[in-house]
This record gives structure tokens, C-alpha cells and sequence, in this order.
């Protein structure tokens, strides 16, 4: 298994063809100052590396997972069942001809006393996971607090602008 860093979020992929939606996200956590660790497990090919990771995560440094996957989803949902951490699920479109809708339901239909925070589906949800780690880790981090805040005057600022722009 590969040697894990520190870091406090860890970004958990299906497989390498995520990367394509969950680089916003990854980009996002750096926009924030936060590297994450990034890795490719799969809930139903690698079970036993999927374990591994999640039993090992809090004791890495790790605070927040957020776990993508498309058709079946069922990553979030296994990683949050090992673990105290809060997991935040990611649904991808697959080729599943169901355009994520499949990957939604499966994320946030989680049975009691096993909560998965579950964002939109697509590239959307994946910059709000990174946005949702980033509130959860400002709780307990002021300075992470302030660039939350600097981020949302920024947000609103753009808006302004662009209602500016038509007036």
C-alpha cells in the first residue's frame, strides 16, 4: 500500500477516470492552503485496501474524507461505515446511462447511524465537498475560518460585478 502523508482531508476516487471531475475539488482544497492526500480505491475491487485506508485515516492526520464514485457509489458509504470521520460523498455520471442519478441515490440513501454528507452530483459537488471540508475544518481552525470568510465576501463580490456588467 502506498506510504500515506499528512494531511487533513483526504480525497478518495472509485477510479483514475474521476480525476477528470474531482480535480475542482482537489484544486479548491489547495486554493485554501490544504494539500490533500489523493487516492484510488474501489469499494468492490480493493475492499481490503479500502479498510485499510479508512482504519488508518484519523491517525494519519486525517479529519474529513470526501469519497467520489459514480453507478453503484458505494464508496462513501463503505468508507463512513469504519469510520468516526466525517465523510462527505461525491455521486459521479457514469456510463450508466442514468446521469448520476444512480450515483445520488446511493450516496444519500445511507442507512441510519452511517451519515454520508452528500453534495450535487458532477464537478459541481465536487468543488462543494472541498467547500463543505474547508466549514468543517474552520470550526477548530481560525485561519482556515478567515479565508472561509475572505472566499464568501469574494462570491459575492463576483456576483455584484457581474450584475454590474448588464446594468
Amino acid at each position: 500500500m502506498a506510504s500515506e502523508k499528512k494531511s487533513a482531508v483526504a480525497v478518495v476516487m472509485g477510479s483514475d477516470s474521476d480525476m477528470v471531475v474531482m480535480q475542482s475539488c482537489i484544486d479548491t482544497l489547495k486554493d485554501f492552503g490544504i494539500e490533500p492526500v489523493v487516492r484510488i480505491i474501489s469499494a468492490h475491487r480493493t475492499p481490503q485496501r479500502a479498510a485499510e485506508f479508512t482504519g488508518n485515516a484519523a491517525k494519519n492526520g486525517v479529519k474529513v474524507i470526501i469519497a467520489a464514485a459514480g453507478m453503484a457509489a458505494h464508496l462513501a458509504g463503505a468508507l463512513a461505515s469504519r469510520t468516526t470521520l466525517p465523510v462527505i460523498g461525491v455521486p459521479l455520471i457514469s456510463s450508466s446511462g442514468l446521469e448520476g442519478i444512480d450515483a445520488l441515490l446511493s450516496t444519500v440513501q445511507m442507512p441510519p447511524g452511517v451519515p454520508v454528507a452528500t453534495v450535487a452530483i458532477g464537478k459541481a459537488g465536487a468543488k462543494n465537498a472541498a467547500i463543505l471540508a474547508v466549514q468543517i475544518l474552520a470550526l477548530s481552525d481560525k485561519g482556515l475560518a478567515k479565508k472561509l470568510a475572505e472566499f464568501k465576501k469574494a462570491q459575492v463580490k463576483k456576483v455584484i460585478e457581474k450584475d454590474s456588467a448588464i446594468q
